[in-house]
């Protein structure tokens, strides 16, 4: 792992150049060294075959000049004069491999020849023929035909070269050294804050943006920290925008009533909201698909994401499910010039076509209302107007009529007010605390009369266990009339209707049951509703006929006074209304 480092592949390299220079440097100098002494043997060898020469050509004695050349020459070299060809002196040598009396090599080497003829000093390096020895020869010219010769042997001269060589090597290994100590002392400092710059962006990963890495030093490294620790800072700054950017979205996006989800190219789900997480469930529980993590588009946004895809334009669809109406509209993202997936937004329309439905029927339903006490009211005036009636009580039976269809008329807009301000919320309620028993005997004993007038068995049944309760008497009032009215007219001569009464201290509640036509399953859940009415042969009093507004009505009060309101009925078998109210009435 070291020499995968930055200071390990610093430290090499700087170790290997710095080695390759010292090598070749090395090199160099041995190559020097080893020509200075041989060049500086050979100058002084010069010299004294020189010195030696001049004594000989001054005529000096012949022992003098032996004892002379005895005290100039090295120790380790001999010296050679030639006076003739037949008279050579050799001194002596402390080597004995160097040349010695009667040698004929000395007589015969071309090397004598030419400085004894041609008068030239030689300075050469030459190989012994029988000690296969290497030695030095240096020879200088006499004046009289003789010639000075100087011999030594390299060995001495490879002996300094070993020396020089060892110093070198040692220097050059010792500089090695130094190198390396330096190289990696000097790599650690400048990596050390690499290191830390490393650690430093490892932490900025995991997410801790207030790391800041130490500046040591002035230089450019130093100048990199400061400049790392302003990149820590901006990118703290940008990625807490994005931050809020993201939680800002996925608030409005969550928040949304409106269905979205953002799908890429392939039709993965990136981003989805609570409603359209909805929609997407219920498509799987119509279709039968299990819900894993690969989370299938439903057949619909596939369609239409390869549609926007394809097409590259908005696609808009309308999508029925579990009985619920969809409209969807998916718009393609761009990645500049490149469709990279599409947005849908899906909005459940089935309250806002309910209301349009309802909106519509609400103008049918009071132009049919309306219809015929007005033509009744326009008929029967016409009638008196052109005197087709011709006694006074043919009048006031015609009169009687416009004044009952006119009662009819403010009775319908009475209501449609009352309704109207309780859907709005305008409704006010005047709660009172009143005993329970007298309340409700007084409301069945008035339709006594009108039970026993169609022969209907009207009965009063009550279980109470708190002799009190609060909630506005007119209004309930209004719903019992309702109720009970509504059980009279729909239940034929013989039949029974009955009130169930039942006070405890938590809540109040009411039953009234019928014998009569019952209600059609298909239309229970429209009961509540404005101007619902029954088909008109289970009336039995045409001229008893309702406005269709009463249960809506009645509802309504429940609703304000915290209560719920139920039907059941089986057609033919009869017809039971019941509603409870919470004996507490702190909210209402």
């Amino acid at each position: 792992m070291f020499w995968k480092s930055v200071v390990g592949k610093l430290s090499l390299t700087i170790l290997l150049l710095v080695a390759f220079v010292l090598s070749i440097l090395s090199v160099f100098l041995m190559q020097f060294f080893e020509n200075f002494h041989i060049q500086e043997a050979e100058n002084e060898m010069m010299q004294t075959a020189t010195k030696i020469s001049s004594l000989v050509e001054r005529g000096q004695d012949r022992n003098f000049i032996e004892e002379m050349t005895e005290m100039l020459k090295d120790p380790t070299s001999r010296i050679a004069i030639i006076y003739s060809e037949e008279d050579i002196w050799l001194s002596t040598s402390s080597d004995d491999d160097l040349v010695s009396e009667g040698d004929e090599w000395l007589e015969s080497r071309k090397e004598v020849n030419e400085v004894i003829e041609k008068q030239n000093k030689i300075q050469k390096q030459i190989n012994l023929p029988e000690q296969d020895k290497e030695i030095i020869i240096v020879g200088s010219p006499t004046e009289n035909g003789g010639a000075i010769f100087v011999f030594q042997s390299l060995d001495i001269i490879n002996q300094t070269k070993a020396e020089t060589t060892k110093l070198i090597l040692l220097s050059a290994g010792i500089a090695i050294m130094l190198t390396a100590f330096f190289a990696v002392f000097l790599s650690t400092r400048i990596t050390s804050p690499l290191i830390k710059m490393r650690e430093a962006a490892y932490d900025l990963t995991r997410g801790e943006f207030n790391t800041k890495v130490p500046v040591l030093t002035h230089d450019e490294i130093g100048e990199l920290a400061v400049e790392f620790n302003r990149m820590g800072r901006q990118l703290k700054f940008h990625i807490n925008a994005l931050r809020q950017e993201k939680e800002q979205l996925s608030s409005i996006v969550s928040s949304m009533a409106d269905g979205v989800v953002t799908l890429n190219r392939k039709g993965d789900i990136l981003v989805i909201n609570p409603p359209a997480q909805k929609y997407i469930d219920g498509w799987y529980f119509e279709n039968d698909v299990v819900m894993n993590e690969s989370r299938k588009l439903p057949t619909e946004l596939q369609e239409a994401l390869k549609e926007v895809i394809d097409g590259e334009q908005a696609v808009l669809r309308e999508i029925s499910l579990q009985g619920r109406n969809f409209v969807m509209l998916m718009t393609p993202l761009y990645d500049q010039s490149y469709v990279r997936g599409a947005v849908a937004v899906i909005r459940d329309m089935t309250e806002e076509r309910r209301l349009d439905k309802l909106r519509k029927d609400f103008i049918a339903n009071v132009s049919h209302e309306l219809r015929t006490p007005i033509s009744m009211l326009q008929g029967y005036s016409e009638a008196i107007v052109d005197d087709i009636a011709d006694t006074k009580e043919e009048k006031n039976e015609l009169a009687q009529i416009i004044h009952e269809e006119s009662l009819r008329m403010g009775r319908l807009v009475n209501e449609l007010l009352d309704l109207a301000r309780m859907e709005s919320g305008q409704i006010h309620l005047n709660v009172e605390t009143l005993g329970i028993e007298s309340y409700i005997k007084r409301i069945v004993n008035k339709f006594k009369g009108l039970a026993s007038d169609n022969e209907i068995d009207l009965t009063l049944t009550m279980n109470v266990d708190f002799p009190n309760t609060s909630f506005d008497p007119d209004r309930i009032e209004q719903v019992f009339t309702n109720l009970i009215d509504n059980a009279i007219r729909h239940t034929s001569k013989g039949g029974t209707v009955r009130v169930a009464v039942t006070n405890k201290p938590e809540e109040f509640y009411v039953e009234v049951n019928d014998s009569g036509s019952g209600i059609p399953e298909e239309d229970l859940p429209f009961i509540f509703e404005r101007f619902y009415k029954a088909d008109k042969s289970r009336v039995r009093s045409k001229e008893k006929k309702g406005t269709g507004l009463g249960l809506a009505i009645a509802k309504n009060i429940i609703d304000a006074h915290k209560g719920t309101i139920q039907v059941k009925s089986k057609l033919n078998q009869g017809t039971t209304f019941s509603f409870k109210l919470p004996q507490n009435h702190e909210n209402i």
